[in-house]
């Protein structure tokens, strides 16, 4: 597609969806890309931020990438945008998709960029750019980096124009996180409902798709240490699938360690190769609509700090039509809960929303599709995002 075709603005996508080729994270872009092109703008995807390309069957950072640009080809010709991405090999200065030169006058000639989980360190060529957009789908981190001095952070969301972040809370008296004058505005993962068909069955299994720990990024914050990794809360809540015997619960995940995978096991979980299912968008999306609902726990720097967040893959089960029980952030000060939605923080919370669901799985089931319809519509959440940049 020619570079001077023009909607009502051309925006570019920078993600790292070949990076770390996940289907949750293409899904992640792709609900962006669609997105702006539903809202009449033509939307372009470009990978430039540089890092090394991850293998997902290697379980490694490797230094090819003829796997990540074939997964990134794929799910960018499935969904129309054949000649619209590019993908930087850094570490073999080489451009896969637009060659270097149409990606500099992309930049040149865009009217936002949107840089989604700030995957990209902004550099002199995305600053031609005037409306340059920090979503930050993983908040607390950045703003603690921010709060305490650190001057590569301060540099790296200072060269944005416009900030958003997925933790609602922030900015607020519930959120102890403080924002140092950054002009956070709340948003949200927008999810179109017409890729997660309506369902007509009750499956047997609560689901979530995961990695056990992260490690590399944990904070400290006034005496205080925030934990970027799940394993923390999970461990929490390992002996749910016990208090619920005749329940199914599946988790898709790859534990570290033969100790963690039978300290999982041994407690009633049943543990699958998350692999295949994420190395497809559709079989992940078969995956999703084939489950009962979600079963999950958030971050430790999530949860303890109020933040407000809600995962993207969970919108995802509710656009499913797959109810959701997932820890307590503070994201219900913005969605309702107890119809499809519930949040805990305590055993009893958390079976109280497993029973609710089971004894009318109808109505929650619906529930929880008519809440994505309502809160993670695309028009929506970029036509408020979009709006309120002057796009």
């Amino acid at each position: 597609m020619d570079l001077i075709v023009m909607k009502r603005g051309r925006i570019v996508v920078l993600h790292f969806a070949a990076q770390m080729p996940l289907a949750g994270i293409a899904w992640q872009a792709m609900h962006y890309l669609l997105g702006i092109e539903q809202l009449g703008y033509e939307a372009w995807y470009v990978e430039d931020g540089g890092a090394n390309p991850y293998d997902p069957w290697a379980n490694s950072v490797v230094t090819g990438c003829d796997y990540n640009v074939a997964s990134l080809r794929r799910m960018m010709d499935r969904y129309g945008f054949g000649h619209r991405w590019a993908y930087w090999d850094a570490p073999r200065d080489a451009y896969y998709g637009l060659s270097r030169d149409r990606v500099e006058a992309l930049y040149a000639g865009a009217d936002g960029i949107i840089n989604l989980c700030g995957a990209t360190k902004l550099r002199e060529e995305h600053l031609l750019c005037p409306v340059r957009i920090m979503i930050d789908t993983d908040p607390i981190y950045e703003q603690i980096k921010y709060a305490n001095a650190d001057r590569a952070a301060r540099a790296y969301l200072d060269a944005h124009t416009h900030f958003f972040t997925y933790g609602e809370n922030l900015g607020t008296p519930d959120c102890p996180v403080p924002v140092c004058g950054i002009p956070w505005r709340p948003t949200r993962p927008p999810i179109d409902l017409t890729h997660w068909p309506e369902p007509h069955d009750e499956p047997p299994c609560f689901t979530t798709v995961g990695t056990w720990e992260n490690k590399g990024k944990n904070i400290d914050f006034e005496g205080s240490t925030y934990v970027w990794s799940k394993h923390v809360t999970f461990v929490q809540f390992l002996d749910l699938p016990k208090r619920r015997p005749g329940i199914c619960f599946r988790m898709a995940m790859l534990p570290p360690s033969g100790k963690v995978r039978s300290e999982i096991t041994t407690r009633g979980w049943s543990l699958v190769d998350p692999r295949p299912i994420s190395a497809d968008m559709a079989r992940y999306a078969e995956f999703i609509g084939g489950s009962r609902g979600e079963f999950t726990v958030a971050k430790d720097i999530y949860v303890r700090s109020n933040s407000g967040w809600f995962s993207d893959r969970s919108a995802c089960y509710l656009a499913a039509g797959r109810p959701v029980v997932t820890m307590r952030t503070g994201f219900s000060n913005f969605y309702p809960v107890g119809r499809g939605l519930f949040e805990y923080l305590t055993y009893d919370d958390a079976l109280a929303g497993i029973d609710a669901i089971t004894s009318d799985y109808p109505t929650h089931s619906r529930a929880a599709r008519d809440l994505a319809r309502e809160y993670f519509a695309p028009d929506r959440v970029l036509g408020a995002l979009f709006g309120a940049v002057g796009l």
